[in-house]
């Protein structure tokens, strides 16, 4: 009986879903009314024969909201933190070290954190077929079976039949024009290319010796140097920064001799667009895809999605819109590839809704700007039971802290003191101070902020519960 840990990679910030995907609060971990997409990815991995524990590799802005999911659903997982990115074939090193570390050899299923894959058991016995048919040195790819010439998807071609439904790879295209696609579908055995895998971690090892010896060297020497912090496994910063930026597909897939590829025949999305929202989403009589507070006339083939405010819509087509609290985006639906572009040029002119939303989440909970203007910003914080801020201390601003909800516990200086629901207290511009939540509830203050200089980066941690000092 084979062995198979899930590999779950969590890396990435879903860019092409501005302004509802942000870097600090990517697709994969926002909560789409039918859970997360990462929180789905683990539900769909239990349903394996010969299930180990799962590698999730994640960053460190990132690592909360993993750790926040798995232990809701009650899944023992290694987490590895990849302290930059550096694209996917290093981070399955790390996975594939962390799974030799005890002298085990087990398959490694290699899964992106952010697609939708349904029926589960017709992914499970892909999943099977593959393990009981993998050899030593096979690297297992699944490719999907097409339902239209997508160019927004990379395909693979099958070439001799293994064995029963494992084919040889004969080539991989990389999203190809729309001409090429309606080809490769004309001509049959080409199907897209899922980005799962399924191989041995020594199979990967060896490969990667093979084929691109510098990101073993690095992904080594980061693994030795690794430490542990709470529930996260920490790798060597320097060490893991100077391997090459690239992924698996590039470094080892097209070169290896060894590529096979297993039919996926069931419904996939990789939910890489807003196109691809619109393509799994429900649609209304017009063939629109409606989430929010809509209100539609003379509106056919729209995604359209509101998170706060009415969205009313008359006389369009083929758009998609998505309202914000800070932003909307209004696109036409066949070109939603072009958010990436978009979103660099909102990069380049430093705007922060590129980065992060007005809601910003964090380890104890989150906080909401209000009220932003020169000299003083206004927030909302709401602290989780049972949860505690980092010792902290500014040095551009001061705050006055009043209670909505809930009781504080709250250092200032030299004194702690005991707040509930109307009571506040000021913390002067330089003064170390904590806030805690000891209660069972909730813990909702208001925090006006004053000073020359309001970024989060004027905080000087002194002690901090989530090791963020």
């Amino acid at each position: 009986m084979y062995t198979i840990r899930p590999v779950i990679l969590c890396g990435g910030s879903g860019t092409r879903l501005w302004p509802l995907s942000r870097e600090l609060y990517p697709k994969q971990f926002m909560e789409l009314g039918t859970g997360t997409l990462f929180g789905n990815t683990l539900q769909r991995v239990a349903g394996l024969k010969g299930l180990g524990k799962p590698i999730v590799l994640c960053n460190e802005e990132q690592r909360f909201f993993a750790a926040g999911i798995l232990q809701e659903l009650g899944v023992r997982a290694e987490v590895i933190l990849e302290p930059t990115a550096r694209n996917t074939a290093p981070a399955i090193a790390l996975a594939a070290l962390a799974a030799r570390e005890d002298g085990e050899d087990p398959l490694l299923l290699v899964l992106p954190s952010d697609h939708t894959i349904e029926p589960a058991e017709a992914f499970h016995r892909a999943v099977d077929h593959a393990a009981q048919a993998t050899g030593e040195e096979m690297l297992i790819t699944f490719g999907v079976t097409p339902t239209r010439p997508d160019t927004g998807f990379g395909y693979i071609q099958s070439g001799e039949e293994v064995s029963p439904n494992l084919f040889r790879v004969a080539r991989f295209v990389e999203k190809p024009p729309v001409q090429e696609a309606e080809r490769l579908l004309a001509e049959g055995g080409s199907h897209w290319n899922s980005g799962i895998f399924l191989f041995r971690a020594s199979t990967y090892l060896k490969e990667l010796e093979r084929h691109a010896p510098e990101i073993l060297l690095a992904c080594r020497e980061a693994w030795a140097s690794r430490t542990r912090d709470m529930d996260f496994v920490r790798v060597g910063k320097e060490a893991f920064s100077s391997a090459p930026a690239i992924s698996i597909d590039y470094a080892i897939m097209e070169h290896t001799d060894n590529a096979c590829t297993v039919p996926l025949d069931l419904h996939w999305n990789d939910l890489g667009s807003w196109s691809a929202f619109y393509e799994a989403g429900v649609k209304d009589a017009q063939g629109n895809v409606i989430v929010g507070d809509v209100v539609t006339q003379d509106t056919e083939g729209c995604y359209i999605h509101s998170t706060r405010r009415l969205v009313a819509t008359l006389g369009i087509k083929d758009l998609a819109i998505v309202e914000t609290a800070d932003a909307i985006l209004i696109i036409d639906r066949m070109k939603a590839q072009g958010v990436k572009t978009l979103l660099n040029t909102l990069r380049a002119s430093s705007r922060c809704e590129a980065n992060t939303h007005i809601k910003v989440y964090r380890p104890w909970g989150s906080y909401e700007v209000l009220v932003c203007g020169l000299h003083f910003q206004v927030k909302r914080l709401i602290v989780k039971e049972n949860e505690v801020l980092s010792l902290q201390m500014h040095f551009h601003r001061a705050e006055h802290w009043i209670v909505v909800s809930g009781t504080a516990r709250v250092t200032v200086g030299e004194n702690v003191l005991l707040l509930g629901e109307d009571e506040s207290t000021y913390i002067p511009l330089g003064t170390r101070h904590r806030l805690e939540n000891p209660g069972r509830i909730p813990l909702e203050i208001i925090e006006v902020q004053t000073g020359s200089y309001l970024g989060e980066d004027d905080i000087v941690r002194m002690e901090d519960t989530y090791g963020r000092v």
